[in-house]
């Protein structure tokens, strides 16, 4: 009678098809675990030469299950998916956010369950909206090598760094050009709130100011006629933080930003005024670099 230990089932090894798993894959989980869902469309844009390639290996990514997806209802391109995490995609990325309307909700007691509080999110549109912002950054640095996106934060994580201050931006970033850096609060305005409620926000970044770093504050608004608005609004209103603004549908990186104290000179995305504080000054290493995992970014994949 043999010793040897009978091999254990395939189908009871969660971490079976994690060798599958390509770079490229991890950062796209990465960025699920942090920002909840991407589309069809922004994982082509971010990460892949052509729609056809990204289908093909999202495809693969959905049949090991790295990856749930969903029919995108608001799109009539029926090979337009939006993205989340699968039951693998967890298993890797266990610190993944749970629930996009309720960030102190109980954790969800299958990914099943995670996946039905996305779908089922009020924000959904907002975030993919506020992610489109992040991913056309990215997709500019695959074709300027001197453009980093050396951070890319989530409302969640943002408001878990600079909360305390009563800040909750829709996302914070840290844009690189050659040598300069700017950091960034992004404010995705999709036009649905009155322009008080908007302008409402910019006290807390004014707290924030008194011990943190001084970056704009980005109001990312759906037409030239909201823009125009809020410009008249902020006219002649000091600001510790500088605001910027700019219209839906342009490049980010471009020069399309337009200072409330400036506004009728544009200036590039790196070009705008912002100090990342104190702490900078005696780190020289303040920022997480691209190839570590908290940054939830990595180099540029050539795959």
């Amino acid at each position: 009678m043999s010793g040897r230990t009978p091999p254990r089932p395939a189908k009871s090894d969660p971490y079976r098809d994690t060798r599958r798993l390509t770079p490229r894959d991890r950062l796209l989980l990465s960025w699920l675990a942090e920002h909840y869902l991407l589309s069809t469309g922004q994982v082509a844009k971010a990460l892949f030469p052509s729609g056809r390639s990204a289908r093909l290996r999202l495809t693969l990514l959905h049949r090991i299950h790295a990856v749930e997806r969903f029919v995108d209802s608001e799109q009539a391109d029926s090979t337009q998916y939006l993205y989340a995490l699968g039951p693998l995609g967890l298993v890797v990325n266990r610190d993944a956010y749970h629930d996009p309307d309720n960030p102190l909700a109980k954790p969800p007691r299958s990914n099943r369950d995670r996946t039905d509080r996305i779908v089922g999110s009020n924000k959904l549109r907002h975030l993919l909206g506020a992610n489109q912002f992040f991913i056309d950054l990215y997709a500019h640095t695959r074709a300027n090598p001197q453009a980093r996106l050396d951070r890319w934060w989530s409302e969640q994580h943002a408001t878990s760094a600079y909360g305390g201050a009563g800040v909750r931006p829709d996302g914070h970033g840290i844009w690189t050009v050659g040598d300069s850096s700017v950091g960034f609060f992004l404010e995705h305005d999709r036009g649905t709130e009155p322009l008080g409620r908007v302008l409402a926000k910019l006290p807390a970044y004014e707290r924030l100011n008194q011990f943190g770093p001084t970056y704009p504050v980005l109001l990312w608004v759906p037409n030239p006629g909201r823009e125009r608005n809020l410009l008249n609004a902020l006219a002649g209103v000091p600001t510790a933080m500088p605001v910027a603004t700019a219209v839906h549908g342009g490049d980010p990186a471009g020069p399309i930003w337009r200072l409330s104290s400036d506004p009728d000179r544009t200036r590039r995305l790196h070009e705008l005024p912002s100090d990342h504080g104190p702490y900078a000054a005696t780190n020289p290493n303040r920022f997480t670099r691209l190839d570590e995992p908290a940054a939830g970014l990595t180099p540029h994949l050539n795959l």
